[in-house]
């Protein structure tokens, strides 16, 4: 049992990791793409109850696929098997039925299990990127056309929606996006993208995908809008019942809840404006008013050290350089490592035995705020006063 203990907490870390990175390589291509004057568009594709609807024979001869044990196979079959499930209305429950499809929702180990379980669809396509991460898919394609692209996109979708078939997964056509980047609209005549039924494809402009609000200039301008509304909504909730809460209580309350949702995607919507991410400022000095129930004319400088907290754009920064870091100590996904590339220095200076990077060309103030770019110059630039030479541990460079 310990093994297969050990198998799933890998399965699951793994997982998490690509999930709260993913969105970095996909707006990484689609940068690039428009700093080389390309065109760009993606497809966000959605399942109609996904979860709900995974082979239980198919996922079991992908683990097997992947290496996964016997003995740890006939785990994963006990977890998935011998499942109910019944309705419950007031003091009323259905009799139970079997469930023979799907995993289980609401778990740790389900998306893992569905991401496993589609993970060979990458295979299906040729002209066109795809990432996957559970039921979240976008599918994106650059080229030196508009026809290009919708020619590129079309033909991957439609292998992809055959791929799908073959794992008895349908696509919600309500919910698939077509979306296009840069600062011009694609024109309504370039043509369209269907599915395999022929259904037209909507075209938005903006679409959440794994949390972050993308637009089609990647101002993230719709992103701040977004979690403004939300920290406002629950600040207001916090105010309304401060009486109710002990002090220990509000700095709690304000950790737990309103901290993670400003430090959620941070590194993603970093490049935002600058007067985007001083809305969200605004709110941050509330909720550490809120957190010492200091008076509303209280300095912010003042607000900060009276709960030893940084300023916002100080925590983006840590949180931005932690993660170049543990690229660098190969702790992030492959397709995040490989980007950034040791600098190679023909000059024996004092210099040259520090830990560099290379950073790349970039004709645009957008391929300037790409991860490879802004990664490897923010990186160069605090060598200036670490100077190391060797890798530290994490917790060091974290002090």
């Amino acid at each position: 049992m310990s093994i297969v203990f050990s198998l799933v907490c890998n399965l699951v870390s793994i997982q998490v990791m690509d999930v709260s990175l993913q969105p970095l390589k996909v707006l990484y291509d689609v940068t690039i793409a428009l700093d080389s004057k390309q065109c760009c568009a993606a497809i966000c594709i959605d399942l109609a109850k996904a979860f709900d609807t995974v082979d239980h024979s198919i996922i079991l001869g992908r683990l097997r696929s992947i290496g996964v044990s016997e003995g740890s196979l006939a785990w994963f079959a006990n977890y998935l098997s011998q499942r109910v499930q019944c309705i419950k209305s007031e003091n009323l429950l259905s009799q139970p039925l079997p469930v023979t499809k799907g995993v289980p929702q609401g778990s740790i180990l389900g998306p893992t299990l569905f991401s496993i379980y589609i993970n060979n669809i990458a295979q299906a396509v040729r002209s066109s990127l795809i990432h996957l991460d559970a039921d979240d898919t976008v599918l994106y394609s650059a080229g030196p056309s508009l026809d290009f692209v919708v020619n590129a996109l079309q033909q991957s979708f439609l292998s992809v929606q055959q791929a799908f078939s073959t794992l008895n997964l349908v696509l919600n056509t309500s919910k698939t996006k077509v979306m296009w980047f840069g600062k011009k609209n694609a024109p309504l005549s370039t043509g369209v993208i269907t599915t395999s039924e022929g259904l037209e494809l909507d075209v938005v402009t903006s679409y959440k995908y794994l949390g972050v609000w993308l637009d089609g200039t990647l101002s993230f301008s719709q992103h701040i809008s977004k979690l403004q509304a939300k920290v406002k909504s629950r600040l207001g909730f916090l105010y309304c019942n401060r009486s109710s809460f002990t002090p220990a209580a509000k700095l709690t309350l304000i950790q737990m809840t309103i901290l993670p949702m400003l430090d959620y995607g941070d590194v993603i919507y970093r490049s935002a404006g600058k007067g985007a991410l001083e809305r969200l400022d605004v709110l941050y000095h509330s909720a550490t008013r809120f957190a010492t129930n200091a008076p509303y004319r209280t300095h912010h400088c003042n607000l900060y050290s009276s709960v030893n907290w940084s300023s916002l754009c100080t925590r983006r920064k840590t949180h931005w350089l932690m993660l170049i870091y543990k690229t660098l100590l190969g702790l992030t996904p492959p397709y995040l490592r490989y980007l950034l590339q040791p600098s190679s220095s023909t000059y024996n200076t004092r210099s040259a035995s520090h830990i560099l990077l290379k950073v790349p060309k970039a004709h645009t103030s957008l391929g300037r705020s790409s991860f490879q770019f802004a990664a490897a110059g923010d990186w160069n630039e605090l060598q200036q006063t670490l100077k190391l030479d060797s890798f530290i541990s994490i917790s060091s460079f974290k002090d």
